[in-house]
């Protein structure tokens, strides 16, 4: 599937616990990521819906901001473009969502970690595109 158009500034990761800090070059995958082989990523639009879905019951979670061009050129780790690494949109039951495969997430393509709170429902939460 083809990426949104105009493709998003920036793709999101949801993690339930803060990251490391500072960042170190690579972040541990969830056991999800692992089990499906890629990392799950959300546009702006898409952090409400997933974090009321998967994270209902979180007050708070933390969200790594990535910039969409980075991950599309297939960066990687410090910096480094890692061959095979590549962003592929695909259609999962209520929407086209970004994952990330062949790659890591950490200091050298994320480009801030923030916590969030719940208002009374993440739909509320709004993000930059």
């Amino acid at each position: 599937m083809a990426a949104p158009s105009p493709p998003p500034n920036y793709l999101y990761k949801i993690l339930p616990s803060a990251p490391p800090s500072p960042l170190p070059d690579r972040l541990p995958l969830s056991d999800l990521d692992k089990n499906d082989g890629y990392i799950h990523l959300s546009t702006s639009q898409q952090v409400p819906g997933t974090a009321d879905k998967w994270f209902n019951d979180f007050t708070e979670l933390w969200l790594l901001k990535i910039k969409y061009e980075t991950l599309a050129s297939g960066t990687d780790g410090p910096g480094q473009a890692k061959e095979g690494a590549q962003i592929k949109w695909e259609e999962v039951g209520r929407g086209v969502f970004a994952h990330f495969y062949n790659g890591d997430l950490g200091k050298g393509n994320v480009a801030e970690a923030f916590k969030v709170e719940k208002g009374s429902s993440w739909t509320e939460l709004k993000l930059e595109w």
